[in-house]
């Protein structure tokens, strides 16, 4: 999508809210292919592991949302990532017969991993657990990879706890 206002938007004065939060989407793109996941991490580097793991940083995020009363800001940062996987399942040739029960599933995958991911960070459950199940689907994996994706993401979760929402939404989650 263009930078510029598309003749309608200009005609009738509105723009699209979901934009406003593409800086905050582009950066939970942005960290969920750093290499270290992938190295370090041993996350798959496949298209469901990239998946997985920018769910992980996805859910984080919308979980500090939640706790900032960002209901709203929520639902249009979902909206993003339901545009953008839309868009890359049709790049990957998947037709429109099967696209919505493909995103209908991943929906249903990012609702799981927030209650695993909030159980975890928020409520005493075992991160590492929830990693292990959801992260890398049961598949062994090395403790020491799994002690890198849980420090960095607990790392992610105390400096969200520090971030303002304005701050947020400009997309500082580093």
């Amino acid at each position: 999508m263009s930078a510029s206002p598309s003749f309608l938007q200009r005609l009738f004065g509105r723009t699209d809210p979901k934009e406003g939060l593409r800086p905050l989407y582009n950066a939970v793109i942005h960290e969920g292919r750093q290499p270290h996941w992938y190295v370090e991490g041993a996350v798959p580097d496949t298209m469901d592991g990239r998946f997985d793991m920018i769910v992980a940083i996805l859910a984080q995020v919308l979980i500090r949302l939640e706790q900032q009363d960002g209901a709203q800001d929520s639902v249009w940062l979902t909206e993003l990532f339901v545009d953008d996987m839309d868009g890359q399942l049709r790049q990957e040739g998947i037709g429109d017969v099967v696209v919505g029960k493909h995103v209908g599933r991943m929906m249903s995958a990012l609702g799981g991993r927030i209650t695993a991911y909030r159980a975890a960070l928020t409520g005493g459950a075992d991160l590492a657990d929830a990693l292990r199940r959801n992260l890398y689907r049961g598949a062994a994996v090395d403790d020491g990879a799994v002690n890198h994706v849980e420090g960095a993401l607990r790392a992610r979760w105390t400096r969200l706890g520090c971030v303002s929402r304005d701050a947020l939404l400009t997309g500082d989650i580093g």
